[in-house]
């Protein structure tokens, strides 16, 4: 009886960074793995044949061996099976979340790993014993080791496909080039000789007294390095000193001179990064030395130049510990729970002993940051926690260089660092035995990737973390509505002094002070800045504390209309109106960038004259400069950031800006945030915009971190549930609950799970034909009425030149949401398809 042949490894599938799904490629040549067995080593990187070239590679599983066409093989894998560069756990998690999105594997593996898609090696290069290659090219390797530099990728690629090529991959240390001096030995013997003047006993038998008198002094006191010198301190011209050298009474010699005192200065302080830092260094203790005399001295061999191991980059150091670790811990047990309410500090504070308990335990925990504030403000308020359990904290973002990201990486990977605080990056960061992953403002709008996978990321760190056996727990101001069902606890909502400018309802008689204007009608409320705002202001002033207005927009105006036949300047390639931006006296779209000047009049009746609408920074800011004059007033916005630095030195003024002043440091004398127009943040064709507005003003009412400044909300719906809650100081619960509780009589999540399918076109016709085709396929699929919504065309008709038609898919659970997105891949289509899952924005 024969023994059964072994069977033939499995294929590997690897994703490249690029916006393509995972391809199968055969197991490099020789590669067993730890077991023998050829096994896909998941997780590791791998250099891939790619169009001509080598480039890396993630393995993401393995491929189906009864493939029909040849694979070309992996070429060498970079990293230790034993030791990934992703954990399996995390490649299963993103793979899977892949999957059900719908979208080429390389997106989202573009998007999440930050780090280890370029490697430094050397690659040498040989023919394989007995191939001759010369068929190939009248230079082609042969069979002694070359650099792969000396030959064309696709020539390498062509004879790599035939087998005929012996590669050898060794990895490359980080290197910095510095300036050291040479051992005195190496130093070239002409180096350290030097010419001089010297007297010569015996010679110039004919001198005048002038050059008797010369070599005499040369004599007693040389050599002398130049004629010149001689001449001066011999007390004679020149031409005497000359003249005595041509008759005889000195002579050029070559004598060996002691080493510069910059090579000695050198040799006790080297090696350094430049000559200029050599020159610096060497002349700020009494050696004089001028970059251009260092490089001097370098070429005559008194220092190289050569590449030594980088040292380790610094790195985001950890703050002081800023929590009670002995505290008990009341947060709940199990896969899922949730934290809100209260201060950043009072939930930190919270989530500490369970940080604590888990690093004590030698298990690792990653904290997920929306963005660069809140990600600072954990920093701030955990990393301390690292170091009283034995462990280090690191920060993982792109915030980071390259070098400060691999090594941060390679202290995760060693288990050196097992507090990992950061943005999506961290998400695929190699921990060891992760026990947490904790989601900050869960709900943000910022953890949408905006472009690429358009992955929302506590999607995909609720699978990893599902993957990995690991907790995820959700911490912010509020909770999302989707985390309302899970277990939690709610702190007390900080103080909070709120004011509300109710537009929609005016007083029937003002209130008349001493700071009112004579010129208030009756049922005026003032605007943009209503009356009780302005007096706010001017108390501001007059005690030299600080407030901030929170603008709805930036540029001057949200449009200019015609008074006459209310015409409005729209895009060429977007169906949106212009916005007004003063300072540049420039139209501009805000969508597109597309911009022109003002018109002289309108194009629709030839009127001269134009109405601003809809406030922006700008206009607030004129408006509070007229209001109060002398004082300092400030701009934050995409087009202008001025410097705040007086005011967080405790300086008094006002900041006007857009959402962007909460990616910043609260001035510390705040007294007032201002929203100017809360309804912009409400007016937004989406299910969640209530939640957004909800959480925006628990924001703000704990942006600062120990004050409680007025907040003022000028809103015409001031009786809206989200800002109600706040008024009667309820806590951070009480709205999302209700919100959930109507959510799920509406069928959206967290009861159903959402798709956006978005088909654009250049032509508006062809975008909704197919649109409707592709909805016509869903329903033939067995896909009801309520599980496809549209299709519709966008609530922005035509963006940068392209029709968008949306359609809705709403499933009870992603098993169903696949199946329904499974539909997409059973045809081409006529327009471009994208797929949104969990989107974010307009409906």
């Amino acid at each position: 009886m024969t023994p059964s042949a072994t069977p033939a490894p499995r294929p590997w599938q690897v994703v490249v960074n690029l916006p393509v799904p995972a391809y199968d490629f055969g197991v490099p040549h020789g590669f067993t793995g730890p077991d023998g067995s050829g096994a896909a080593p998941l997780g590791c990187r791998v250099l891939v044949p790619w169009r001509g070239e080598l480039v890396i590679g993630v393995v993401v599983g393995e491929g189906d061996p009864r493939g029909g066409h040849r694979l070309r093989e992996a070429v060498h894998v970079l990293d230790d099976p034993a030791l990934p560069w992703v954990p399996p756990a995390t490649v299963r998690g993103l793979m899977g979340w892949a999957f059900d999105a719908r979208i080429p594997a390389g997106l989202i593996w573009g998007d999440l790993l930050g780090t280890g898609w370029d490697v430094a090696y050397t690659h040498m290069v040989r023919a394989v014993e007995g191939a001759d290659l010369s068929a190939f090219a009248r230079k082609a390797p042969t069979e002694r080791w070359t650099d792969a530099g000396a030959f064309a990728p696709a020539l390498l690629d062509a004879i790599r496909e035939q087998g005929l090529l012996d590669e050898r991959f060794t990895p490359q240390p980080r290197t910095k080039t510095v300036v050291e001096a040479r051992a005195l030995d190496d130093v070239p013997p002409a180096a350290r000789l030097s010419t001089v003047i010297q007297c010569m006993p015996g010679g110039g038998a004919r001198l005048t007294p002038k050059q008797t008198q010369a070599v005499a002094w040369l004599a007693e006191h040389g050599p002398a390095e130049t004629l010149s010198a001689w001449a001066k301190e011999a007390g004679v011209s020149n031409g005497v000193v000359t003249a005595a050298l041509n008759a005889g009474g000195a002579a050029y010699v070559r004598i060996e001179s002691p080493p510069p005192d910059a090579w000695t200065w050198l040799r006790e302080n080297g090696p350094l990064d430049s000559y200029a830092a050599w020159a610096n260094g060497a002349s700020a203790e009494g050696v004089p030395l001028s970059p251009t005399q260092a490089g001097t001295l370098a070429l005559r061999g008194w220092a190289d130049t050569v590449d030594v191991p980088a040292p380790p980059p610094a790195l985001p150091v950890p703050a002081p510990l800023a929590a009670d670790l002995d505290l008990p811990d009341r947060l709940p047990e199990g896969p899922l729970w949730r934290l809100h309410g209260g201060r950043a500090a009072t939930r930190f504070g919270v989530l500490a002993p369970r940080i604590g308990r888990l690093l004590t335990q030698g298990r690792s925990v990653l904290v997920l940051a929306p963005d660069a504030a809140t990600l600072r403000r954990a920093w701030e308020g955990l990393s301390g926690i690292a170091d009283a359990c034995g462990t280090r904290a690191v920060q993982l973002s792109g915030t980071l260089s390259e070098a400060q990201r691999e090594h941060t990486w390679a202290l995760v990977q060693d288990g050196e660092g097992r507090l990992v605080i950061g943005s999506g990056h961290a998400l695929s960061a190699p921990l060891h035995d992760p026990a947490l992953i904790v989601v900050l403002e869960e709900a943000s709008d910022a953890h949408k990737l905006l472009s690429g996978s358009r992955a929302f990321l506590p999607d995909v760190a609720a699978r990893i973390a599902a993957e990995h056996g690991a907790s995820l727990g959700a911490v912010g101001a509020a909770p999302a509505a989707e985390t309302v069902p899970w277990p939690g606890a709610v702190l007390p909502p900080p103080r909070t002094r709120l004011h509300v400018v109710d537009y929609a309802n005016p007083p029937e008689q003002p209130e008349f002070g001493p700071l009112s204007g004579i010129q208030h009608k009756q049922g005026d409320m003032g605007y943009p800045l209503s009356h009780d705002l302005s007096r706010v202001l001017r108390q501001v002033q007059e005690r030299g504390r600080q407030a901030v207005l929170l603008a709805p927009r930036r540029g001057y105006s949200a449009l200019l209309r015609c008074p006459t036949c209310e015409h409005t300047p729209h895009c060429r390639n977007c169906d949106v109106p212009l916005r007004f931006h003063q300072e540049t006296r420039q139209l501009t779209c805000h969508q597109c960038g597309y911009h022109e000047a003002i018109p002289d009049r309108c194009d629709n009746c030839g009127d001269r004259m134009w109405k601003a609408r809809g406030p922006g920074t700008e206009w607030i800011a004129q408006e509070v400069q007229k209001l109060l004059p002398g004082f300092p007033v400030y701009r934050l916005d995409k087009d202008r950031q001025d410097d705040l630095l007086p005011l967080m030195n405790g300086e008094p003024g006002v900041v006007i800006g857009t959402q962007l002043l909460l990616s910043t440091e609260p001035p510390p004398n705040l007294a007032l945030i201002g929203v100017t127009l809360a309804d912009t943040w409400l007016n937004v064709s989406d299910f969640r915009a209530s939640e957004r507005y909800h959480r925006l003003l628990r924001q703000l009412a704990e942006w600062h971190p120990t004050r409680a400044p007025m907040l003022l909300v000028q809103t015409f719906q001031a009786d809206h549930p989200a800002l109600r809650v706040m008024v009667e100081n309820r806590d951070a619960l009480a709205y999302p609950a209700a919100e959930e509780r109507a959510r799920k009589d509406l069928g959206y999540p967290p009861h159903a799970r959402l798709a956006q399918i978005e088909v654009t076109a250049r032509d508006a016709g062809k975008a909704q034909a197919a649109a409707q085709e592709l909805a016509d396929a869903l329903h033939g699929a067995g896909a009801t009425a309520q599980e496809v919504l549209g299709p519709a065309p966008s609530p922005v008709a035509r963006l940068r030149g392209v029709y968008p038609y949306h359609l809705f898919l709403r499933a009870r659970h992603d098993a169903r949401l696949g199946e329904l997105l499974r539909v997409l891949d059973t045809r081409t289509w006529k327009a471009r398809v994208r797929v949104d899952v969990n989107p974010r924005g307009g409906l």
